[in-house]
């Protein structure tokens, strides 16, 4: 059955992934308590286009808020894996964004808001969170964008 976040990701024309699957030697997420911490997502999207390379060099901002997105999409894909619904989260308590970026970079926190919009429109007030946006040297493949999360969930 669809639940209500189901059902506005398909009104916002959203499809979301399977739960990738993890790339090394880790879970893709862990539940204690009422809290469920989400591996890493990376920018690769389910129909395998992968945003590649370094933001100021390589992508612009537009195209790495699009990877962000994509990012944020395999979190909600983990969560569902994890809960059976998206509908059970109460809180995105936090995001921690990776960007892979030149050394003159800057504009970290604008690419990580590609997730956070996303989040919050699907999400509404329970997608406002806390968040870090940091740039890198390099990412796992040579991915754009790696993004963990923190969800609260009744």
């Amino acid at each position: 059955m669809t639940g209500t976040v189901e059902a506005l990701l398909a009104e916002l024309g959203l499809t979301l992934p399977a739960a990738p699957a993890p790339a090394a030697n880790y879970v893709p997420f862990v539940v204690t308590g009422n809290l469920l911490f989400v591996s890493g997502q990376i920018s690769k999207s389910p129909t395998g286009e992968v945003f590649t390379g370094k933001l100021g060099t390589d992508l612009g901002i537009e195209e790495g808020q699009a990877a962000a997105r994509i990012c944020a999409l395999n979190i909600l894909a983990q969560t569902k894996a994890a809960l059976g619904s998206l509908d059970r989260i109460t809180r995105v308590v936090r995001i921690n964004g990776f960007v892979n970026s030149a050394p003159d970079f800057g504009d970290h926190p604008q690419v990580i808001n590609g997730a956070s919009n996303l989040l919050g429109q699907i999400l509404g007030e329970k997608g406002a969170h806390s968040r870090c946006a940091l740039g890198v040297a390099n990412l796992p493949f040579g991915v754009a964008v790696e993004i963990d999360a923190v969800i609260e969930f009744a």
